[in-house]
């Protein structure tokens, strides 16, 4: 006790100000982070395990892979230059179906080529398809 009293004597110390830091110092580090907060630090709406799958289907029957894909939210985009005209009419018909059952989107993104979605994945802009020499 009298060490005290002749250590404050000599080195006063502020002990309201001391407290106050280390008591704010010590709750930052010290504090867990809950998961909702944890949470708050990703990107909204992006997953973080999103992927994109690129397809070149060769016949109908490969269409049911596309699917498969789809409903383990993953995008698609799908090259149709390999099919028959009425074999690719097929695949999209049955590909707008699947995307529509899933609550997803599909798109043209490009002369023969779709972009298919799940519906957790968002697509921002568009693609003209128009061509801009006319």
């Amino acid at each position: 006790m009298a060490f005290e009293k002749l250590k404050n004597f000599i080195a006063p110390v502020d002990d309201e100000y001391d407290d106050e830091n280390e008591t704010a110092y010590d709750e930052q580090e010290t504090k867990p982070v809950s998961t909702y907060e944890a949470k708050q630090t990703k990107v909204q709406g992006v997953p973080t395990n999103a992927q994109m799958v690129l397809f070149e289907p060769r016949s109908f029957e490969e269409a049911e892979e596309i699917a498969r894909h789809l409903k383990q939210r993953r995008a698609c985009v799908v090259n149709l230059h390999k099919l028959q005209r009425d074999y690719a009419q097929r695949t999209i018909d049955f590909l707008t179906g699947v995307v529509f059952a899933l609550d997803g989107t599909i798109q043209k993104i490009g002369h023969n080529v779709i972009l298919c979605t799940p519906k957790n994945v968002g697509v921002d802009g568009a693609i003209s398809l128009d061509s801009e020499d006319d």
